[in-house]
């Protein structure tokens, strides 16, 4: 257990914290941009209250119980963050008019070095999306006891209600996301080589914008949503026509570079200016089945870049080397 007088060094005990935290906050809000102020709120509220601090638990119990109880109050009245699936609509035809929505509080990808991502099921785009069907209390109490593994008083005291409400609250949790057929799967904790291999090829085949390469490497039933485009689309041969007809870069225009978010594989995909040059278009988030790309996330929020440390532009001679 850390003493009471490691309270007195803040920028120690916020270095140490700081990623599980935003982690934790982002499996709250769905945003990493709220994220990052809900840590700071955690933290500004634990410095105030740090002289009250009896050490009864462990500081980053104590912690915790602030960001939990920061994040509750922050959703009060909030509407969930989807993916454009969640909305509840059929999946789309390609050629289908596209319809954007940017009054829609989407959700957002977090990158992996920005979090800890040790148990990666648990921040992957699909599970965070999935909690988000829950009620705040609910995802709250889903989040302390499946991931942070706190037991039924833990979870009680910290959110100032009793074992036998937080076991019932859990089981709703679950039977919600089971009837939505949402789990919390296990995903391979680092991409083999020929997951390595098919992912370059991935790479080389936007750049040379050959889509029959792309659509070989989608899985038969495999997904792409886009936000802020309320479309999602169904099936690689559907996926096909979407990128070969729908997305307005050529050959030798869509340069990608490598990032890594909820513990994915994800690339910041650039687009060729009149100028030359290339600048920021969307950020792909994949998740794999084997050595094929079973769906696909494409964020067209080109601050994203930004967030992961992707550069604004790319000069007009670059071009995309080697994963």
């Amino acid at each position: 257990m850390v003493t009471t007088t490691e309270l007195d060094d803040f920028p120690t005990l916020t270095q140490r914290y700081q990623r599980e935290l935003l982690a934790h906050c982002y499996r709250m809000s769905g945003s990493v941009h709220e994220a990052e102020d809900l840590v700071q709120e955690t933290f500004l509220r634990a410095w105030k209250a740090s002289a009250h601090f009896e050490g009864r638990s462990s500081v980053r119990t104590w912690l915790y119980r602030i960001a939990t109880n920061v994040c509750l109050t922050n959703l009060e009245g909030r509407p969930r963050r989807p993916l454009p699936a969640g909305l509840g609509t059929a999946d789309a035809m390609a050629g289908d008019a596209l319809e954007s929505d940017h009054e829609i509080a989407w959700l957002e990808p977090v990158p992996d070095a920005a979090v800890v991502v040790a148990e990666r099921d648990s921040i992957r785009l699909a599970f965070v999306a999935a909690l988000q069907h829950l009620p705040a209390r609910q995802r709250a109490v889903l989040i302390l006891r499946d991931v942070l593994r706190w037991s039924a008083a833990e979870v009680a005291e910290a959110l100032d209600t009793t074992s036998a409400a937080v076991n019932s609250a859990l089981q709703r949790a679950h039977a919600q996301l089971a009837d939505r057929g949402l789990t919390e799967d296990t995903v391979e904790a680092d991409l083999s080589p020929e997951q390595q291999r098919m992912l370059e090829r991935y790479v080389d085949a936007f750049w040379r914008k050959d889509v029959d390469s792309i659509v070989g490497m989608l899985t038969a039933e495999a997904t792409w949503d886009m936000p802020p485009f309320t479309s999602w689309f169904k099936g690689r041969e559907n996926i096909g026509w979407l990128i070969g007809n729908e997305c307005p870069g050529g050959v030798h225009d869509m340069p990608m570079l490598p990032t890594q978010a909820n513990g994915q594989p994800a690339y910041g995909l650039y687009m060729r200016t009149p100028g030359g040059d290339f600048l920021p278009f969307q950020l792909q988030v994949l998740e794999l089945d084997g050595d094929r790309v079973k769906h696909v996330t494409a964020f067209f929020d080109q601050s994203l870049f930004e967030t992961f440390g992707l550069p604004p532009r790319l000069p007009a001679d670059h071009v995309p080397g080697p994963r």
